[in-house]
């Protein structure tokens, strides 16, 4: 490259760089509510009107109970309606949020859905979202705090159009007892918020922005002042020395070397084996050497979420203070088709001894987890392993947009990460893993080849990732390549880019199964 149009690049790409992350919404709680301007209000559906609308109700002589009726707002959990406020208020309008039956059982879940669906509804009647008033117990309000700064977030850093801006700075939740609230928020659920944000910020930035060494200085960034973690990087000359020759393959033949991440948090008993969390971090996916369809290259700037989750998994553990021991992996190159690149027939030597034939360059998220993985079952003997990948194009084919498609050697774990998909909206599908797809990946010039088997690809690519991992390790592969990103809006996810998917599932997973109590 000419060394002006170096600088000039080097520039550009810093100038990106400069532009600061979003700043997250605050979320700030309230035992009164305003006097005067836009207000949004929770009302129950067996229409009994609490406190707040009870005050408002009282103080416009029953004004606020005839806009009910007539308007015909039901209260069932998830709908809105906008109306004018009664007359005799000093309030403008009102967005009314419906609660479900008070005395109705509603899963933290749907709590969370009428959070964000009512701030993003706030934010389109309002441009920004007035104090939502909210007469529930304290766990419940938190929940939809919760879910209302999940669905306030709107990745709008390079609109230059201010009108296009949608996100928002601050929330006010106004609640009977904004002091229980706001310490059970702040203690389980705004850790996870702070997490799902980094993730979905770092994983919806262009790949000039986020490579192998900024994505480490933004993580890193993010984990400062944290307590019980440390960082640790492996770069290229390291991965040589140390024989990871399949994530070096696949970032050769890009001018930004491949990195791995190792973020250690040890919250939990001294000497006990951590959790391992292991994703693959492809910033940017041409295909290499085997160059994939131009027409849609553009979203595979996708292609590192699974990295991106798993070091916002141990991020939301960090931030909660998690009583466990914790390691997450991001396995980063960027697979690029340069003159250094490797090609479809090479055969490289993986961490593990093991030799595969590369038959597609594009079958490369595989790689950089076969080195990670093995990396992190012999350095860390862990209770558990887990690896989040947007791996294959099949996986989306046969769950597409509603599930990720997971994989395991045991029944039990599988069974229990899939009740906890329902539970937190990260759901997932198990799909076969059997002995036929791991001899399928069998060569006959390698140990194994990375790509063309005549076995199910999404079970293929399962079964070359497991190759790395001992049998007696209790092992999930996650393959979400078909819902890392959606451009569908959801009330927790607020329309286009990354959907932070497995944080929350994996924050619940290793709570409930692996946490000290």
């Amino acid at each position: 490259m000419h060394k002006s149009l170096a600088f000039f690049t080097g520039l550009f790409c810093a100038l990106l760089m400069s532009a600061s992350a979003l700043a997250q919404t605050n979320v700030h709680f309230l035992n009164s509510s305003p006097m005067s301007g836009n207000i949004v209000l929770g009302i129950h559906e067996d229409g009994e009107l609490g406190s707040f609308a009870g005050t408002i109700d009282g103080d416009t002589n029953g004004g606020l109970s005839h806009i009910l009726k007539a308007s015909g707002f039901s209260g069932k959990a998830q709908t809105t309606k906008l109306v004018p406020a009664p007359m005799g208020s000093d309030y403008a309008q009102i967005l009314l949020v419906g609660l479900g039956a008070k005395d109705g059982e509603i899963s933290d879940l749907i709590l969370q859905k009428i959070g964000g669906n009512a701030v993003q509804k706030a934010v389109t009647a309002f441009k920004v979202a007035p104090p939502m008033i909210f007469d529930v117990s304290p766990e419940v309000a938190a929940h939809i705090a919760y879910g209302a700064k999940l669905g306030s977030y709107y990745f709008d850093k390079y609109y230059t159009a201010e009108k296009r801006h949608k996100s928002q700075e601050s929330l006010t939740i106004v609640t009977n007892d904004s002091t229980s609230t706001s310490e059970f928020y702040l203690a389980e659920l705004d850790p996870v918020a702070n997490a799902m944000w980094h993730t979905r910020d770092i994983s919806n930035e262009p790949a000039n922005v986020i490579y192998p060494e900024s994505f480490v200085e933004r993580w890193s960034a993010h984990f400062e002042g944290m307590e019980n973690v440390t960082i640790k990087i492996i770069d290229e000359n390291e991965m040589l020395e140390r024989g990871m020759g399949a994530i070096y393959g696949v970032g050769r033949g890009s001018t930004r070397p491949p990195r791995m991440m190792i973020i250690e948090y040890m919250g939990g008993d001294e000497g006990d084996n951590p959790v391992v969390i292991v994703g693959k971090g492809i910033t940017f996916d041409s295909g290499g050497i085997s160059l994939k369809n131009p027409l849609n290259m553009w979203n595979q700037k996708f292609d590192m979420s699974g990295a991106a989750s798993a070091i916002g998994t141990v991020h939301a553990l960090a931030g909660r203070g998690a009583k466990i021991n914790a390691v997450g992996i991001a396995a980063l190159a960027e697979n690029m088709p340069g003159a250094n690149a490797q090609r479809p027939g090479d055969v490289v030597k993986s961490l593990s001894g093991k030799t595969i034939q590369i038959r597609s360059t594009d079958a490369e998220g595989r790689l950089v987890l076969a080195d990670a993985m093995y990396y992190g079952d012999m350095t860390y003997n862990p209770p558990l392993l887990v690896d989040m990948a947007t791996l294959t194009g099949a996986a989306r084919g046969a769950l597409g947009a509603d599930y990720g498609a997971l994989f395991s050697r045991h029944d039990d774990l599988a069974e229990k990460l899939f009740e906890m998909g329902k539970i937190t909206g990260d759901d997932v599908w198990r799909l076969p893993l059997n002995d036929k797809h791991f001899k399928a990946i069998q060569n006959n010039v390698a140990d194994v080849m990375n790509s063309g088997p005549s076995a199910p690809g999404a079970s293929a690519g399962a079964a070359f990732v497991g190759t790395f991992v001992r049998d007696t390790t209790n092992w999930l592969h996650l393959d979400y390549a078909g819902i890392a990103y959606s451009d569908v809006p959801s009330p927790t996810k607020s329309s286009p880019g990354s959907r932070a998917f497995g944080v929350r599932l994996l924050n619940g997973f290793i709570k409930k199964y692996y946490e000290e109590k």
